[in-house]
């Protein structure tokens, strides 16, 4: 049976999945992505923190309507290049000293034309160096690169997954990207931060403008920002009383889940204030969700400022922000919170700005699952808020039912859509059951954002316990910490009448409190989640996916898992995983003329349950750390893998220009007085040194002189 802890699988796997089978170079990996998003209809600047970033070649965003090009990759540097570039640098702000303006003997400017090759290579090197941090607050970023990003018109609305690719690596982990709607303001992206020191930690605070400590916007608009080591950034507008305003943060949504922090994601407050500096509202969390929300109406005409920080006053470059203020509709609940597939309810909705708004299920043809879904209202789109569809009888929690005596009557299996409509409400169900009939009864509440914290009792007739459950751990759903959602099965020791009773742990409830109800005999079933989310792989070569099993319902079967429909160039043998095993791996080939360019592949799991074929997708997924311990498999939305090109060479390189007959005499001289005196440097030194050069040159960081007498200074002449 799989009853393995999942805490120690995922730390026993997590170096397996990224081990190069037949990987030409380690897989890049996107730290953060500043801003995460922009409006329809313009093109802005994005920059990008991760590892393995030299070489970037493209730019991946999920859907349509949004491109990318690359702009500028700065890597890591050493201290040979480190030093080159910074004696370029002396040379060029030479260059640019003896072309200002010069006062003549009738003090009239005279200006000398600056060649803007000069002026841009100046402005990249700069940037090379500022973000050389040789200790840096996060080395899981230490690599940068800038890249120019373009939002469609018509592009759709909402979240997308942006990827960089390299050659050599692949696709990168995915990172949330959004498309929006609103005027966008974005604060200067902050340089590399540097790691603290014990006693020195204000030499790793961010010198900020006090000309930048505050910002005037005009709302609507949607703010990024990063908030760096012990920072608060503040936003100034005006308001109007009455007004609606909705403030929504996206933070913790933006990464879920950061390695080497406590809780494990950047905790964002925010709080707003009048023009007197009165505080009007606050919130650090949304109900059990840590990116906060606040739902204010403005009391009088006037200035606002709000001011967001983190709860601790942490900061770093992945500390990043996506806030938006406006009247924009805002979904704080809906009833009933999903449907039977093929049926089309009338949902109700509560929250703001909804006068006129309207919400609709998942179109007609959507499978079973949990979907998002908006209101819309004058082209503006609400938050959005999950949908369930399943395949079972439904039907609606009738009240009175607080009691056994008043219990509502079901016939099983059923799926019951119901509230915890008030404080201290408890909801009772009633049903027949045999001995020896196997009963689950599994809440669907948190995992649908409602607030209920459910807690699920199952009594006969006496009212004797059989069964109860508050919590139930589902690592199918990645980016949930608090479980709570109930879940038990137990077999029925009499025949007789059963009890089924829902009430929340706390005791609370109102109309947000809404829940569907499972009672049903088992339906045992399978989900599969495969990771990494990409992979690259050397032509004739092969790699390997991690795939993990999540049973329900007492599923104990084997799984085949295999390929399907592989993009030419790829193949792939099936796989069995037996009834003991949590993981398989699935093994996929590549030829020699697979593709280049990232493709997605889709990976199934097939078993036989009660003699019926059921097959399951693999989700993609990322392995994430939460907090120095726990571990998440956090879902994706593609699955990728393309040919590795170990042979790759940027396109358009420089080519270094010969050296003058200058330079040339200087290096045959530096040669002569090294045969003479000896050599500081071994001859592999000396060509490590001049491909170190050549290689700053074709990326455009050295003139055709500097290069040259460099060369010349090693006894180089080519």
């Amino acid at each position: 049976m799989r009853s393995i802890s999942w805490l120690l699988l995922l730390s026993a796997h997590a170096l397996w999945v990224f081990l190069p089978t037949g990987r030409a170079q380690s897989r890049p990996y996107l730290g953060y992505v500043y801003p995460a998003g922009g409006q329809q209809g313009t093109t802005f600047q994005v920059k990008i923190g991760g590892q393995n970033l030299n070489d970037v070649c493209a730019v991946l965003v999920s859907g349509t309507g949004v491109t990318g090009r690359v702009v500028e990759c700065c890597g890591a540097l050493n201290n040979r290049e480190s030093g080159y570039l910074s004696a370029q640098l002396r040379e060029l702000n030479k260059l640019v000293a003896a072309a200002s303006p010069r006062k003549n003997k009738s003090s009239t400017a005279v200006p000398v034309a600056m060649d803007p090759a000069i002026t841009n290579m100046i402005a990249r090197i700069k940037l090379r160096l500022d973000e050389d941090v040789r200790r840096p607050a996060c080395n899981a970023f230490r690599s940068v690169v800038y890249i120019e990003v373009t939002v469609a018109p018509d592009a759709p609305l909402g979240e997308r997954e942006l990827r960089l690719v390299t050659p050599r690596g692949g696709a990168s982990n995915p990172m949330p990207f959004y498309v929006g709607q609103l005027p966008e303001h974005t604060r200067k992206p902050m340089l590399t931060a540097p790691a603290q020191v014990l006693g020195k930690e204000h030499l790793a605070l961010r010198k900020r403008p006090a000309s930048e400590a505050e910002v005037r916007v005009n709302i609507p608009c949607t703010l990024n920002g990063q908030i760096a080591s012990r920072e608060v950034n503040s936003y100034r507008f005006s308001a109007r009383k009455g007004q609606r305003l909705v403030i929504t943060t996206l933070a913790r949504q933006l990464i879920p889940y950061i390695a080497d922090g406590v809780p494990g994601w950047f905790q964002p407050v925010i709080a707003l204030y009048d023009a007197d500096g009165n505080e009007i509202a606050y919130d650090d969390d949304y109900r059990f969700k840590p990116d906060p929300v606040i739902l204010c109406e403005v009391p009088k005409d006037g200035e606002y400022v709000l001011q967001v920080h983190d709860a601790i006053y942490r900061g770093r470059n992945d500390f990043v922000y996506r806030i938006t203020i406006g009247e924009q509709p805002f979904v704080t609940s809906i009833f009933p919170l999903g449907a039977r597939v093929g049926e089309s309810p009338a949902i109700k909705m509560q929250g703001w700005n909804l006068a006129g708004a309207l919400i609709a299920p998942p179109p007609a043809g959507t499978p079973e699952g949990i979907w998002p879904i908006v209101a819309s209202r004058n082209g503006q789109i609400s938050n959005p808020v999950p949908f369930a569809l399943d395949t079972l009888p439904e039907c609606v929690e009738q009240e009175p039912n607080d009691t056994p005596s008043r219990a509502q009557k079901i016939t099983l299996p059923i799926l019951i859509n119901g509230r915890i409509g008030k404080t201290n409400d408890v909801d009772t169900f009633q049903f027949n059951g045999r001995a020896g009939d196997t009963v689950v009864v599994e809440v669907y509440a948190r995992r649908l954002d409602s607030p209920l914290d459910s807690v699920v009792q199952l009594t006969d007739a006496h009212g004797q316990l059989v069964a109860f459950n508050d919590d139930c751990e589902d690592l199918t759903s990645g980016l949930n910490t608090h479980h709570a959602d109930s879940y038990l099965m137990a077999k029925l020791p009499t025949d007789g009448s059963y009890y089924v009773r829902i009430a929340d742990t706390g005791r609370y409830g109102g109309d947000e409190y809404g829940y569907r109800l499972r009672i049903s005999p088992p339906r045992p079933d399978f989900a599969l989640r495969v990771a990494p989310s990409s992979a690259a792989v050397r032509p004739k070569s092969d790699t390997t996916f991690s795939v993990y099993v999540f049973c329900k319902d007492g599923f104990s079967g084997d799984i085949k898992l295999e390929l399907q429909d592989p993009p030419a160039g790829f193949t792939s043998s099936p796989a069995t995983l037996t009834a003991t095993q949590m993981v398989g791996r699935v093994r996929i080939k590549a030829s020699a003329t697979a593709s280049s360019t990232p493709v997605n592949v889709k990976i199934v799991g097939s078993a036989v349950v009660d003699g019926k074929r059921i097959v399951r997708e693999a989700v993609p997924a990322e392995d994430r750390m939460q907090a120095f311990l726990w571990r998440h498999l956090v879902p994706a939305k593609e699955l990728k893998i393309c040919i590795a090109n170990s042979n790759y060479q940027p396109p358009d390189r420089r080519v270094p220009p010969p050296l003058t007959p200058e330079q040339v005499a200087k290096a045959r001289a530096v040669v002569k007085e090294a045969e003479a005196k000896g050599r500081a440097f071994t001859k592999n030194q000396v060509a490590g040194l001049g491909r170190l050069l050549k290689s700053l040159y074709e990326r455009g960081l050295l003139t055709d002189k500097f290069y040259g007498d460099k060369m010349a200074e090693l006894g180089l002449e080519q």
